[in-house]
């Protein structure tokens, strides 16, 4: 009887575990519907492929500018809403308190990018903070690179929208595979 009841468990195992790999998607296949997110999307706005050149980083700006691209892989796109003020650069190391509203790129539809979250209106990330090019703490990793990327072209007062596939995302939310818009602004730390 035990080897009857612990085959029958197996096989109800194994069957659970087959119908329910019939229903999951390949990494391959999460990676193509996150691209098919973002591209809905970017569709629908000017896009870019190439950030300005010249030294300062002039950028078109406004809500009708383009999202520049700022990868080669396209797994992040910029919109510059405000350029920040002239020479107001961030430095390696300096701590940067961040607001946001994020909206999942696999809701987007017809134009309408549905409910947001982020600090901006919820409280639970109200110390969103990195240090600018130092991903040796938690506490600037945990945010992924993504949202540090507008500093390396504007100064920290900036506003952008910036579009962020998962790998440069939420640390803890990368093996979903979800694309973001985000909003953002930059403070600097006050002392």
């Amino acid at each position: 009887m035990k080897k009857f009841i612990i085959a029958l468990t197996a096989a109800i195992a194994l069957a659970t575990v087959m119908f329910s790999c019939k229903d999951s998607k390949s990494y391959a296949e999460l990676l193509t519907s996150e691209t098919h997110a973002v591209n809905a999307f970017l569709v629908d706005q000017r896009v870019t492929n190439t950030i300005p050149t010249d030294t300062n980083f002039v950028f078109e700006t406004g809500p009708n500018a383009p999202y520049y691209r700022l990868d080669e892989e396209g797994s992040m796109y910029m919109q510059v809403l405000n350029p920040g003020t002239k020479g107001n650069y961030a430095k390696s190391g300096q701590v940067i308190y961040f607001r946001f509203t994020r909206y999942n790129l696999f809701n987007y539809k017809n134009g309408d990018l549905g409910a947001g979250n982020g600090n901006e209106t919820d409280m639970e990330y109200i110390n969103a903070h990195f240090k600018f090019m130092d991903f040796s703490n938690s506490y600037s990793y945990q945010y992924g690179a993504g949202v540090q990327m507008p500093l390396y072209y504007l100064p920290i007062d900036a506003e952008v929208n910036i579009v962020i596939k998962s790998q440069y995302g939420f640390y803890e939310e990368q093996s979903y595979v979800q694309p973001y818009l985000y909003r953002l602004r930059f403070f600097p730390q006050q002392t």
